[in-house]
């Protein structure tokens, strides 16, 4: 049986910003239906700091937190000390619930050290440069690395702040650097 898909699941603005102060730089809730789209019935690894600012489990998914605090913990999600351990007990959700895919969902550190990893990113591309200054952001993608394979433009509701696309990316290589 071939391994079950890592996948990243991210907004991020023009210049790569994901989040300041613990939340989002903008208001999409066209992007929030998308993420959920994405993620539903998936098992979902994120950060700490991501985990905090979404402030629960989300419903539908099991989700893994990853963190070097050995005494941390989080109410309805699981918790573990590294990305390894998260990918390996995303995996074994997935397989055992029948889904064809582990999201990773945040923040730039988890990103950062999933990236080499991952076999398709999920990006809405948002269309703003908000400053950089204290903000989290994306790591910058090689493109000898990653391939365009579906791009939507957005429909901006009216509660949108900002014009996005929906842009999902493959990897080119087939070989990954581990996992």
């Amino acid at each position: 049986m071939s391994e079950i898909p890592l996948f990243c699941v991210v907004a991020a603005a023009e210049n790569g910003v994901i989040g300041r102060d613990g939340d989002l730089p903008w208001r999409i809730p066209s992007d929030l239906a998308h993420f959920k789209a994405k993620t539903m019935g998936r098992p979902m690894i994120m950060g700490r700091r991501t985990w905090a600012s979404i402030g629960r489990a989300l419903p539908g998914r099991t989700t893994i937190v990853v963190t070097r605090d050995p005494d941390f913990r989080a109410e309805g999600a699981e918790v573990v000390g590294s990305l390894t351990e998260a990918i390996a007990r995303g995996r074994a959700i997935a397989a055992r619930d029948g889904v064809d895919g582990v999201a990773v969902v945040g923040g730039g550190e988890i990103y950062a050290q999933a990236l080499p990893v991952c076999d398709r990113i999920e990006l809405t591309q948002v269309k703003l440069s908000p400053s950089t200054e204290g903000a989290v952001t994306f790591p910058p993608l090689d493109p000898a690395s990653w391939v365009e394979i579906a791009r939507i433009s957005g429909v901006r509701e009216a509660r949108d702040e900002a014009d996005f696309d929906f842009v999902t990316l493959r990897r080119r290589t087939a070989g990954r650097a581990g996992a």
